[in-house]
């Protein structure tokens, strides 16, 4: 489907690697990349099955970019606004991506899914077998909310094959401060965030078993990380190499040896 005669177009900012990003009138228009062709599958997917929690996919314009309907409520910018480590906030979002990974369990994993091969020197992940897709970045900037609860989730293109452990642990990464202190955000500074990472897990209703892998698959996540950015920095430049020459790979690391200090107080948290 393509739409011409548009009224004007409106740049939206905020968003780390995803450049050319407008809204023309109450669509968003967006580049489409190799992966665009999955990632509309998962969004015609979630419409199917009824879940308001994502942007419906409506086709491409006549510049050959893809059409969503836009997303109307409070997004998090930088710097992020105190409201992110509300405690209520989280635990809205906790049940939003439970919702969501619920939603995405009958469209199992597609062969299309499938992660591409390891950039080289990084290590096999660790963790149970992924079962079904997920948004798997579950950033302020890419949740909306509406009265202050979450209402959606945007920007799926890091939609990936995933295990309740390791959705969980990328909204603790965001969420609760899992980061090393000298890299966790100011609005976390008061927080303890291996108690609001119980909280969230809490608020998603992660059974024992997954709980138990969470801090090892979230160190697994950080340990994989820092060749995953150098490798797209590479390969792909924009907004992925600033990241980069902004010190992200010097965080990954830092958050590795955070996660790898406090494996045991995070588990017996999470487990309480």
């Amino acid at each position: 489907m393509h739409l011409t005669g548009e009224p004007d177009e409106i740049p939206l900012l905020g968003g780390d690697v995803t450049d050319g990003v407008v809204r023309v009138g109450d669509t968003v228009r967006r580049p489409v990349t190799s992966r665009s062709p999955f990632i509309h599958t998962v969004l015609k997917h979630l419409e199917h099955v009824g879940f308001d929690g994502a942007p419906r996919f409506l086709g491409l314009d006549a510049k050959s970019r893809e059409i969503l309907d836009f997303v109307d409520g409070e997004v998090a910018g930088r710097p992020w606004p105190g409201w992110v480590a509300d405690r209520e906030r989280g635990i809205s979002v906790a049940r939003l991506l439970r919702r969501l990974d619920d939603a995405m369990q009958p469209f199992g994993v597609p062969e299309a899914a499938a992660p591409g091969a390891r950039p080289v020197g990084s290590p096999a992940p660790v963790g149970p077998p992924d079962t079904f897709v997920s948004h798997c970045d579950v950033t302020p900037e890419n949740t909306v909310f509406r009265d202050g609860v979450a209402h959606a989730f945007i920007d799926f293109d890091l939609a990936r094959p995933t295990s309740r452990a390791v959705t969980v642990a990328n909204l603790l990464l965001w969420w609760a401060g899992w980061q090393h202190p000298a890299d966790r955000d100011p609005v976390f500074a008061d927080v303890d965030v291996a108690e609001r990472g119980r909280e969230l897990v809490d608020a998603y209703g992660l059974d024992r078993a997954a709980r138990e892998w969470v801090p090892r698959v979230s160190l697994s996540i950080a340990e994989r990380s820092w060749f995953s950015m150098k490798d797209r920095a590479e390969r792909l430049g924009g907004g992925w190499q600033r990241m980069w020459d902004d010190g992200v790979g010097d965080a990954i690391h830092r958050r590795e040896e955070w996660l790898r200090d406090q494996q045991g107080s995070l588990l017996d948290t999470l487990l309480m």
